[in-house]
């Protein structure tokens, strides 16, 4: 390995001051001072210069490369790697994407130095410790996050929008639920927490902001009206979920994170992949994105017991949806958000005008209309009535006690 400049410098002064001293112009620990070591370290090093010249005087300590370092090649493959599909990754995106694409096997500081020397990426202050103002919960399953993150994922599209529905679990991490819509409304809120409760069970309880889907707020600034219920509020309840409403975005801070942490990478490797549709940007969280990002992020959580609770026989299409009370009119009719839903002759009653009745519209976007325990009919989501098939007992769509 050769020498570096610092190191040639090293040595021609050692040669310097040795060469004064075997010409009597310097003492022996006159040039030991001068150089600051002790007088048997400058026999040792008068023993090199004597055998081998100024080369003996090299620290071989000091050497461009060391003997250990990574090679050339594989470094040179790092850096055409992240300038051809990774520009604008951050270190630690890029290490996974490199494990992930070209098995590297070199540890994340190595990498991080070798982008930083090599001027790719810059290098930042320490932010310090970070301290945990509240542990996580114990159990998977024991607390949610639910977050709707608005931005120009699709980079490709710059000029749309769109929100991305995330669900984490709090004591692992793990990103239970990730999808993409045109906006963040009661709608995608119940699609993605019926997709959760179908898959895992019933949570414990879920941590939110104040969107207008979570609480009723009648003045800006003002607390929540608790008396007042919304349509994700009432599903909960049903539920028996426990729904936790953050104040600031500092309470969020967890799902705060996690859309940073998403907003950073999931842009980049949609614009890689060439995603220019919300269609083919949901495969791609499914399928690649969201299993990546729970192997890197997720971990153990404290305790193996479970905090979710099994489903059971509960259905929840008449628990996730949009549910209001009617009363029904002269024409057996009723109007949901101006879809008029026209009531069939019902057996054993003359008319059913008059009748308090509740309607529902499914996530589907079918309708229903329950008096009671009694179905009423189904429609579709014009309101034409459909064919006369059993529904679910309204008795089965609460859960037992």
């Amino acid at each position: 390995m050769a020498p570096t400049a610092a190191a040639q410098e090293r040595a021609m002064k050692f040669q310097e001051v040795i060469t004064k001293a075997m010409n009597g112009s310097l003492s022996w620990w006159q040039a030991a001072e001068i150089l600051g070591v002790s007088e048997r370290t400058m026999r040792r090093w008068r023993r090199n210069f004597q055998r081998n010249g100024v080369q003996g005087l090299h620290d071989r300590r000091r050497v461009d490369r060391s003997p250990h370092a990574v090679p050339e090649g594989e470094l040179k493959r790092w850096f055409r790697f992240y300038r051809q599909h990774c520009a604008g990754y951050n270190v630690r995106h890029f290490y996974a994407t490199l494990k992930r694409e070209q098995g590297c096997r070199w540890s994340y500081t190595v990498v991080r130095r070798a982008l930083q020397v090599a001027g790719l990426v810059r290098k930042q202050r320490p932010r310090g410790r970070h301290f945990m103002r509240r542990e996580p919960r114990p159990c998977l399953g024991e607390l949610l996050h639910i977050d709707g993150s608005r931005h120009r994922w699709l980079s490709r599209c710059p000029d749309q929008w769109q929100s991305l529905i995330a669900v984490v679990d709090d004591a692992t991490k793990r990103l239970l639920y990730a999808q993409l819509s045109e906006s963040e409304s009661t709608h995608t809120i119940l699609t993605a927490l019926a997709a959760v409760v179908r898959i895992h069970g019933i949570p414990q309880a879920l941590y939110s902001d104040r969107a207008s889907w979570a609480a009723v707020t009648r003045k800006a600034g003002e607390p929540v009206d608790r008396t007042a219920r919304t349509q994700v509020g009432r599903a909960l309840e049903r539920l028996g979920v426990e729904h936790i409403l953050a104040y600031s975005p500092q309470a969020r801070g967890r799902s705060e994170r996690v859309n940073r942490t998403l907003q950073d990478r999931l842009v980049k490797e949609l614009h890689r992949a060439n995603v220019t549709t919300l269609a083919a940007a949901n495969r791609y969280l499914q399928a690649e994105f969201v299993p990546a990002y729970n192997d890197e992020f997720a971990r153990t959580a404290a305790q193996p017991e479970t905090g979710f609770v099994p489903l059971g026989a509960v259905n929840l299409d008449g628990i996730f949806c949009h549910e209001e009370s009617r009363t029904v009119q002269r024409d057996n009719t009723v109007t949901l958000e101006g879809v008029r839903l026209q009531i069939g002759k019902q057996p054993g009653r003359a008319t059913c005008a008059g009748l308090t009745v509740v309607v529902r519209r499914h996530l589907d976007g079918t309708h229903a209309v329950w008096w009671g325990p009694k179905p009423l009919g189904r429609f579709s989501a014009q309101g034409r009535a459909l064919s006369r098939e059993p529904l679910v007992h309204a008795a089965t769509q609460e859960v037992a006690a």
